[in-house]
């Protein structure tokens, strides 16, 4: 898994596309894990290891593994590479540890079996994040590398957004069916694939809600928008036909999330797109909407009813009621919280919907500054990258990954993302994207200085 960084260069602008050999050095497990990250439902589980039982959890475990051996025994020099985003993660897993052993001495008081549990199963979680992000920065090296894994992870999220189209259209759930083919897997709960909203059924396709579902969809509406410009491989209109389908399927869920998540993606990545795309884009865009409300009975007038509910919104005035209790967990245990993964409530009214106010009930002030590290890092570096990049193709990727980035940082404001098992395991992927985008750019400064 060694890094190449003095071998490889990024691709120039005109120069021709990376060879089929310069793809392998992009491990199969990752790529894998992206895809699967999609396609299985992370409501089944091997019982014996609960809720971290999940296809992707375990694929994602056996990449923490074979990384750590792998830099154990020599085979590549992690601390060699370099980048601001993996500061993010670094951090944000030293205060969950920092947290976890809090809870376990009893610093921040007694703890119950359920509570170490759920410390248990987040620092695992903490862990493989970490270990994503850190590999994808290790192993995308080039334009060629990134079109490997952004393939892999957009196939998944198509056959998402496809599977969401279809519980909308027909009102069954094709999870189901492949439940039912997943031997040794044990149903787990947690999911709520359909949910009425107004004139409509919201759908979550393979994630857990629709808020996921429109969350991660708006992270990934860039990426695919990037791979149509610049793949050369397959066909054009299978490319936007995926990019169609994420659009319909972030329309699907009714989610004022899900609007945010794409406003705040065009903002962040149009300016970063070629002169022609960009043009084309600010005309396929509100068409695109146009046709979208047209084709789907309900969809305006429900999204109209949502967005003007404000304050009248049972999902808003939960999240503003649950405040007061906010304080005061935070003056009970205000540096290192409750426990990592530990705010477990009863009632689903106190369920904080606030990634940020979840992080510092269970974390602490500690906890909340790793957090905001966290997304933070990994969206500047990839703006920061994008400025400076030379070549349109990693420009425009390097904007890309900065709008999913940013999408993640804001709606992390209206729910608590991290909670969720698809976006969790999405989001190191665009940490890892965003080192890679910088170290691209690094190598680029390189060579025109001609390695001074």
């Amino acid at each position: 898994m060694g890094t190449g960084r003095e071998q490889q260069a990024p691709v120039a602008e005109g120069a021709p596309q990376p060879s089929e050999d310069s793809y392998r050095p992009v491990p199969l497990l990752v790529r894998v894990l992206a895809f699967s990250t999609f396609f299985f439902p992370s409501s089944m589980v091997l019982a014996p290891l609960g809720a971290v039982g999940t296809v992707p959890m375990i694929l994602a475990a056996l990449l923490l593994l074979v990384w750590f051996a792998s830099a154990l025994f020599g085979l590549h020099d992690p601390i060699g590479v370099r980048h601001p985003a993996q500061i993010g993660p670094i951090v944000f897993l030293l205060a969950t540890c920092l947290s976890y052993v809090a809870l376990y001495s009893g610093w921040t008081g007694p703890s119950t079996v359920a509570a170490r549990a759920s410390a248990d199963r987040w620092l695992i979680l903490i862990l493989v994040s970490t270990a994503i992000a850190l590999v994808v920065a290790e192993t995308v090296r080039t334009i060629g590398h990134a079109l490997v894994l952004v393939r892999a992870l957009l196939g998944g999220a198509y056959i998402c957004s496809a599977v969401a189209l279809v519980q909308f259209q027909f009102g069954t759930n094709p999870v189901e069916w492949l439940q039912q083919v997943m031997p040794g897997f044990t149903y787990n709960g947690g999911d709520t694939t359909f949910q009425q909203r107004g004139a409509l059924v919201r759908v979550a396709g393979t994630t857990f809600s629709p808020i996921e579902l429109a969350v991660v969809c708006s992270m990934l509406l860039p990426l695919s928008i990037w791979r149509g410009v610049v793949d050369p491989r397959g066909q054009k209109w299978l490319h936007w036909l995926g990019t169609a389908l994420l659009v319909f399927a972030l329309a699907l869920t009714v989610s004022r999330s899900g609007i945010l998540g794409f406003v705040v993606a065009m903002v962040v990545f149009l300016p970063f797109l070629p002169g022609a795309a960009r043009q084309w884009a600010l005309v396929a865009v509100p068409a695109g909407l146009a046709i979208l409300f047209l084709s789907v009975p309900g969809l305006m007038g429900t999204f109209a009813g949502a967005l003007a509910a404000g304050g009248e919104d049972p999902s808003i005035s939960t999240r503003t009621n649950n405040w007061p209790r906010v304080v005061g967990f935070f003056e009970d245990r205000p540096w290192l919280g409750k426990g990592p993964g530990n705010y477990l409530p009863e009632n689903a009214l106190h369920i904080l919907d606030n990634q940020y106010l979840n992080t510092l009930v269970t974390m602490g002030v500690v906890g909340l500054l790793g957090l905001c590290c966290y997304f933070l890092f990994s969206c500047i570096s990839a703006v920061m990258a994008a400025q400076l990049a030379r070549s349109s193709s990693l420009r425009s990727l390097a904007g890309a990954v900065a709008a999913g980035a940013a999408v993640a940082t804001v709606c992390s404001f209206t729910f608590d993302s991290m909670s969720f098992p698809v976006f969790a395991l999405t989001f190191p992927m665009f940490v890892g994207l965003s080192g890679a985008v910088w170290l691209m750019v690094a190598e680029q400064k390189i060579s025109e200085t001609g390695g001074h």
